[in-house]
């Protein structure tokens, strides 16, 4: 494995607001970079993270988190595709990438989720709750859209001033305008 860990992209950095390209080699390097995602997800105590965040420009995400049963789904999502939205429901979420704001975002309930894992099989899962939530956030990374967009504009315009802070150093300003971080 790259003797390098993964390092977070926050925002004002340009690869957020990229599409992934879907990935096309399932091969010993997709599990390597599966494993430091989810190494660095622990280390920045996230229950989701895509590689956009990470600063690969792939349709890839992994998460952490309770299922519908009370089990742990601890899973990668490649070239993930949903098939199916159902319901709404509004809870808060923050995300990695921005790190100290966080805001109630609406979403579906139920998802339903075609993805390959790392070792090239397919799978589909249906769920709802925080897991339909952290799978739908992970996928708007992968178009490029960040959780803040789906704010409205009046609670977007209240956090600006906290986004040009979260904003890093050098960063370029954007171009638009307790739940755990995703």
């Amino acid at each position: 494995m790259n003797s390098q860990p993964l390092a977070l992209r926050f925002y004002g950095d340009p690869i957020l607001r990229r599409k992934g390209v879907p990935v096309v080699a399932f091969d010993a390097g997709l599990r390597e970079r599966v494993e430091a995602m989810f190494e660095c997800m622990y280390r920045e105590a996230g229950i989701g993270l895509a590689a956009p965040q990470v600063g690969l420009e792939q349709r890839l995400f992994v998460v952490d988190v309770e299922g519908d049963d009370g089990a742990r789904v601890k899973r990668a999502f490649v070239n993930p595709v949903i098939r199916e939205r159902k319901g709404a429901f509004v809870a808060e979420e923050g995300c990695l990438s921005i790190p100290g704001i966080r805001a109630d975002v609406k979403r579906a309930d139920f998802v339903v989720v075609d993805a390959i894992d790392e070792w090239g099989q397919p799978f589909r899962l249906e769920t709802h709750g925080l897991l339909s939530r952290a799978i739908q956030h992970e996928m708007d990374h992968l178009d490029g859209i960040l959780f803040i967009d789906r704010l409205s504009a009046i609670h977007r315009k209240l956090i600006e001033g906290k986004l040009r802070k979260s904003r890093p150093a050098g960063a370029p300003a954007e171009a638009h305008g307790s739940t755990p971080s995703l």
